[in-house]
């Protein structure tokens, strides 16, 4: 266990008191997962939501990697014989990773520097006797003048006596923090373009010339002007106003007076421009990175969430289109729980001839696998497929839907993909994809990899490992927020659920697969390898859908099934009847069944389920329809139509109107009021009513508002 005192970082980090803190990183260390812990375990919590035992979880990574940081410093320094009682309090007492490492910076192994070197030609007496003010300088190194050692003159000595004193002052722990604070609160970002990439970087043309304070940078410019120095266009640098760095350091280091204060004055000087500038600018570019990364990957986490929630059709049957021009249309029929009955190629917009036999074809289909609606994938051709099927005259009944099919290529090809439809042509794969995701855009799009998705900002530019951490807890929140029905879920899906991971979820696919399906929750403790703590932490989240309990059916879990009986004892009815009837529930007072372990957060969590057992939290499916326009041409100022949110950025969102291009609502544009967060107004995947503002076809830009006014 941790000490103390990572408890209180962690407390001063997150927000949170201390005692909340210890409760969370016990539950943490006993193998809880963060759904669990939030929805189980709120008593012990506090009640603490799933992003706030997050930030618990990640304070709590950094802090065991800063003590495990501190214990190898320490090593090494007790090693090398250099730890003194002050120097190890103050390696103890480091509260950030910078403070810690400012503190070991003296006394790190170093490669040969210039200092080095200086040190190496017997140059370190001088370079102290100089910082001590009390020598003239030319004359103390006039003995310090060996041409065997490679000093041949004074200027020799001196310059090396310089190089001594400047990496002193650079590695200086009040220097460096002073510097710190100032790049910090006042370095520049510049932005150039570099000697004849004006061409080829048009579109960095808004960083040719620019320059604004770091602290004030917004991280979506942070990262394009790093993705342009990346690629070679844009050349960077990021430094305080230097006269007020010298200044700085005039008061942070020791100068002493006299003749040996100009030699100081130089070789602090050279120490800032060659050594500490640098770094420090270095470290403060990292933390702007950091900060970005941090920003872009929020508004991805947040697009990816909206998308996993989107509203589910439910079991239908389903024909579906993953349209192509060329190569025609993949078609494929569905029945209510996503298996392939048929599949066949079209072509609804080629000729004439070949789109009247599509049209007999699609028709015959809905009416022989009975068709309830269909699904048209909106790449290349979508919307012209989409109004071809329009017109053929279907049933009214019979719902023609525009699925967003980003990432259905990537499912198609994919090692899960095969594994389902090892006979079948990649093609045809993504059809199916598209249908699946019309019925149940959660279970289907955890089998993809969530960036395939494409709703991040700079998604290829930010740090991966943090991009597919934060994706995966979204991903996780969100099954377990919806739940699993164990006996129909894939393993992509069961994979996802609390305490259980990929080898459990296959086990379990197996154990249906041989054994029939679950009776009950108790029947998955029969599952391989699945021992009492992944029954603990996935039970919850697993639905037994007519099953022989009704609680299986339910998101309470089956520890407190003891406890729902003695309600229904009391209440003088079975537990169905708690389900069923609202007054049976009306009359049970909670404050009897409070007790040491349960209180009333997790009471009133289990009137919830009684009230309405295994509820989707998602909303409705509601029936979408772009306005008649099809191309970017056929769009002009002034035009109100529908649209679909596709991504939310920091600078607005992007509009998916019907025309193969999506649409720019600025963040001034988003609504009648100021507004400073996108999410806000706006999320991945809403229904929204907009203005076009401005139209540029050649550039591929369209403008768009949401406010009333225009």
């Amino acid at each position: 266990m941790p000490g103390t005192d990572i408890y209180q970082r962690i407390s001063a980090a997150c927000a949170i008191p201390k005692g909340q803190v210890e409760s969370v990183v016990a539950l943490l260390d006993e193998g809880g997962t963060v759904p669990f812990i939030a929805r189980y375990r709120k008593e012990r919590t506090g009640g603490l939501d799933e992003v706030a035992i997050q930030n618990v979880r990640d304070a709590l990574e950094s802090g065991r990697e800063l003590d495990k940081r501190r214990e190898a410093i320490l090593g090494s320094l007790t090693e090398r014989g250099l730890l003194t009682d002050a120097l190890g309090q103050a390696v103890r007492k480091s509260a950030t990773l910078a403070e810690l490492e400012d503190i070991y910076l003296p006394y790190r192994p170093k490669k040969r520097t210039r200092a080095t070197m200086a040190k190496e030609r017997g140059l370190e007496p001088l370079a102290q006797a100089i910082l001590a003010g009390k020598v003239v300088p030319e004359a103390a190194a006039s003995g310090f003048v060996n041409p065997e050692l490679d000093v041949p003159d004074v200027q020799s000595a001196l310059a090396g006596a310089q190089d001594i004193i400047a990496e002193i002052m650079s590695e200086d722990r009040r220097c460096r923090e002073g510097m710190r604070r100032l790049f910090a609160a006042g370095g520049v970002i510049a932005s150039t373009v570099r000697k004849g990439k004006d061409e080829a970087g048009e579109k960095y043309r808004d960083y040719f010339d620019w320059r604004e304070t770091a602290r004030t940078a917004a991280g979506h410019r942070i990262l394009a002007m790093l993705r342009g120095e990346r690629e070679k266009i844009l050349s960077l640098s990021l430094r305080p106003d230097q006269d007020k760095a010298l200044t700085g350091l005039a008061n942070l280091f020791p100068f002493p007076k006299g003749p040996c204060h100009a030699v100081v004055q130089e070789a602090v000087a050279d120490g800032y421009s060659r050594l500490l500038a640098p770094s420090l600018e270095t470290e403060l570019w990292g933390e702007l990175r950091a900060k970005a990364d941090s920003e872009a990957i929020g508004v991805f986490a947040a697009n990816l969430r909206e998308l996993l929630l989107a509203p589910p059709l439910g079991p239908r049957r389903i024909l579906a289109l993953d349209p192509g021009l060329r190569t025609g249309a993949k078609l494929v029929c569905l029945d209510e729980q996503g298996n392939l009955l048929h599949w066949q190629t079209i072509f609804p917009v080629g000729g004439k001839g070949q789109a009247e036999e599509a049209g007999r074809v699609i028709t015959a289909l809905v009416k022989s696998h009975r068709v309830q609606a269909i699904a048209v994938g909106n790449g290349t051709g979508g919307r012209e497929t989409e109004t071809f099927v329009r017109g053929l005259g279907l049933p009214a009944e019979v719902d023609v839907i525009l699925v967003n099919e980003a990432g259905a290529s990537v499912y198609s090809a994919s090692e899960i993909a095969r594994r389902e439809f090892p006979d079948l042509d990649l093609t045809y794969r993504g059809a199916v994809s598209i249908g699946r995701r019309l019925m149940d855009p959660l279970a289907e799009l955890v089998k993809i990899d969530p960036k395939s998705i494409g709703v991040g900002q700079y998604q290829h530019d930010v740090d991966q490992t943090a991009l597919k951490k934060s994706l995966g807890d979204v991903v996780v929140s969100c099954v377990n927020q919806v739940g699993v029905d164990v006996n129909t879920a894939s393993p992509e899906l069961l994979a996802h659920v609390s305490g259980l991971g990929p080898v459990l979820a296959t086990n379990i696919v197996e154990h249906r697969r041989e054994h029939g399906p679950f009776t009950d929750r108790k029947g998955i403790l029969k599952v391989k390898r699945l021992g009492p703590k992944a029954f603990e932490q996935c039970a919850g989240f697993l639905r037994i859908v007519g099953g022989k309990n009704p609680l299986d059916g339910s998101a309470i879990h089956p520890e407190r099934y003891t406890l729902v009986g003695r309600m229904a004892k009391d209440a003088g009815c079975s537990v169905e009847d708690l389900l069923r009837d609202e007054s049976a529930r009306k009359g049970i007072e909670l404050g009897r069944y409070v007790d040491g372990e349960v209180g009333l957060p997790t009471l009133r969590d289990i009137m919830a389920e009684l009230e309405k057992p295994g509820r989707d939290p998602r909303p409705a499916f509601q029936v979408f329809r772009f306005a008649d326009v099809h191309d970017i041409s056929d769009l002009h100022p002034g035009m109100t139509v529908p649209g679909i949110v596709t991504n939310v950025t920091r600078f607005g969102a992007f509009v998916d109107v019907g025309v193969h291009q999506d649409g720019l609502v600025h963040i001034s544009n988003l609504a009648d009021r100021y507004v400073s967060d996108p999410g806000e107004v706006v999320r991945a995947g809403q229904q929204v009513r907009v203005t076009v503002l401005e139209v540029e076809a050649k550039r591929r830009r369209i403008g768009l508002s949401m406010r009333t006014g225009q």
